[in-house]
Formats: structure tokens, sequence, C-alpha cells
């Protein structure tokens, strides 16, 4: 049995209580909890236990939650799938030392799931997305999931998950990791044999910029392309003025796209891997991108954060999902999505979680949460870190 729960209270311990009533779980043997990051993580932690016991207890802070019955980014909501029986709850993994670096992280955890899984099972993977506040540095998402397919030594899985925040500004970022908070820790929930998942991801992105190459880039920061100052080429290509461009100014309007396959090949949203700027440096004319996984030489294109492409995507994309879960066996739904999608991000008219919500109008469990990074597999079986994407996956039986 897999239940889902949302309430939304400035009263952590009220918040909790109302899920319990929607849960009706007698004795769940897992739960995933999405904590607005307003609520104290050791109070959260409390009232959970207060009501659960000594459950397992996994997931941790959230800008926001998403549910059909209702959703928010005020940093109060609460979130929670609770799984009660051998036949669906997944088994947990962890690790704490991203610190220590995200890849070696990334391959420990990847080792310790492959000898507790098949070829084909699905894995949801959650982690603290924020190393550093001050100055701000985030958990690289490629680092983990380059070393975590290092650690599963071929082992083919379908494997979602998203970094954990506590609101839209990246202030900060904690997780359960079955019994503690956590910093600087990632989860990983195996699912049982059995199981399987359907996953779409949803996009909203166009390109506005022929393609242009890396020419100096280090870790995540991109100081030229084409030999020019990074920043000054992002914002002629947007009509901004120049160097006076903050990284959030652009976070909200474009991101550096790299297309995979054909370079030639027709524009298909789906073959593009975005990497939103974090910041922008006017004296070192550089943006720095959310990951760290482009290169000298890495073929680029500045991409427009487009609000009616990212509803058509929705649109599209959920249609496809249901026709191919038609007839299914559907426990659960989960939607990760970037917080930058948040019409107080975006700027759309529209909330595209709620139009998620009002599409795919499920008659089983569907609970979403607002990320900082989302994974999925994407061009086949590698699952990678997205950007500023919605990850809508289906749990099916059989």
């Amino acid at each position: 049995m897999i239940r889902t729960a949302y309430a939304s209270d400035i009263d952590v311990a009220a918040a909790v209580q109302a899920c319990a009533g929607q849960l009706g779980l007698n004795a769940p043997d897992l739960l995933i909890g999405f904590i607005g990051g307003k609520h104290q993580p050791e109070m959260a932690l409390q009232a959970i236990r207060q009501v659960f016991g000594d459950v397992t207890l996994v997931g941790g802070s959230a800008p926001g939650v998403i549910s059909p019955g209702g959703f928010g980014y005020t940093g109060f909501e609460i979130g929670v799938i609770g799984f009660e029986g051998a036949g669906v709850t997944p088994a947990l993994v962890s690790v704490d030392d991203l610190l220590a670096g995200e890849r070696a992280a990334g391959r420990a955890l990847g080792e310790a799931v492959r000898a507790r899984s098949a070829d084909g099972q699905t894995v949801l993977l959650l982690f603290d997305s924020v190393a550093e506040t001050a100055p701000l540095r985030l958990h690289p998402g490629s680092q983990l999931m380059d070393g975590f397919q290092e650690g599963l030594d071929g082992r083919i899985l379908h494997v979602i998950g998203g970094g954990l925040l506590t609101d839209i500004n990246l202030s900060n970022g904690w997780m359960f990791d079955g019994a503690a908070v956590r910093k600087h820790g990632a989860v990983a929930l195996i699912f049982p044999p059995g199981l399987s998942t359907s996953t779409v991801i949803l996009h909203g992105c166009r390109p506005v910029s022929s393609f242009m190459e890396i020419t100096k880039i280090e870790g995540a920061e991109v100081f030229e392309l084409n030999g020019q100052p990074a920043l000054t080429v992002v914002e002629q290509m947007l009509g901004l003025e120049l160097g006076t461009t903050s990284g959030q100014q652009l976070s909200l309007v474009a991101t550096l796209g790299q297309k995979q396959g054909d370079p030639f090949a027709p524009y298909d949203e789906n073959k593009y891997v975005n990497r939103l700027i974090l910041q922008a440096n006017p004296a070192q004319g550089s943006i720095t991108l959310f990951e760290p996984d482009f290169a000298v030489g890495t073929r680029v294109q500045i991409m427009s954060r487009d609000n009616a492409l990212m509803l058509e995507s929705v649109e599209r994309g959920v249609a496809e999902l249901k026709a191919r879960i038609a007839g299914a066996e559907c426990l659960l739904g989960l939607y990760i999505d970037c917080a930058g999608r948040a019409s107080v991000m975006s700027g759309s008219d529209t909330e595209e979680a709620e139009l998620v919500m009002s599409e795919m109008a499920p008659p089983f469990p569907l609970l979403g949460f607002y990320s900082g990074v989302e994974i999925a597999p994407f061009a086949g079986d590698y699952s990678r870190p997205l950007d500023w994407t919605g990850v809508l996956s289906i749990l099916q039986r059989g």
C-alpha cells in the first residue's frame, strides 16, 4: 500500500498531524517527507517521531510541495509518501560525505545500490544540494551521478531523483537519512523487483543563438565563448545592458544548452541538456553554471526560457505518459519540479505544477516537490542531472 498526503501550516506539528490523518496507514514501513524550508528540521523530525514512532524516514527540505489537492512554495508546506508492505517498500542505502568529494560519495552509493539490486529496478536518489552558503557553492549533481554510474558498474537501473533545497533562493538544504537530520548526504531508495517506472521529462527552452564553443572554463565557471568574455556574449544575445547583469537575472531568462546527437537535426527539446546560470561576474566577464560538466570545446547554445513552450511541454508530456501507462496498475506518481519553473520565478501567468496535476488527474496517489536539480534517464538508460525541467514518473506493478 502506498499513500500520499499534503498539508500547509505554520505549525509543523499540526501539518504532520494533518498528513497522518490523510495517510491512514496503520504501521508504515517507510516515509518520504518533503518539508517546507521555513520549518526547522529538528522540529519536523520531532513532530514526525511523535506521530509515527521510529519509522524509517527519508526526504528532507523542499522549497514547496505539489499535490492534486493543493500546492505551494511558502515554505510551510509538507508532503508525505507512506509505504506499507514488502511488495512496495523500497530498500534504503545512504552516504553522508558529499563534502569530502561528490564523485567518491556517488561511487560508494552506486556500489551499495548495485549489491542490493538487479537490472531493471527503479531507484529514487535524493541529495542535499547546498555545500556552502557563504559563498554559495552547490554539491554538483553531475559529479555525484558520474560516481554513482561508476559504482553501478554496468547495472541498468531506472534512476530518478532531485536535489533538496530549503527555498527558491538556494539558501540551504538538509535531509533525512533514514533516522536523523543530515547535511552533505545522499540517499538511494531501491524499489522492489516486480515494480517498473515510466518517466517523461518536461522542458521549456528554445535556442536563441547559433552553436558556440566554450574556449575557457574552470569547473562550472565559463570565462569565454568563441574567445569572447562569456558574460558579454550572453548579454549581447539577450539584449541586456553589458556588465550589469546578475546571475539571478540571467537564470530567470536563459540557460546554456548542449544539444545531444546530430547538431544539425531539427529542433527537439528532448535533445538538450540545459544548464542554469548560477552567478555572473562582471569583473571577470564570466558566468557560473549549476553544474561543472561542460569543458573546453563543448559546443553550446544560449537557450531562452520560454513559458509558453514550458506549458506546451507539460501538456504534450503528460498526454504521452498517460498513453504509455494506459491499462497498467499504477501505484504512485512522483513529480520532481525545478524551483525555477514556479511562476514567482518564471513569470508565467499559469503555474505549470498546477497544470501538471490537472492534466494528470490520476486515480492513484501523486505527489511532487520543488527541487534544485532533477535526475532522470536521458538518451537511453544513463541517468543524469538536468536543469529547468520537470521529471514526472509513474511507479507501476509489473
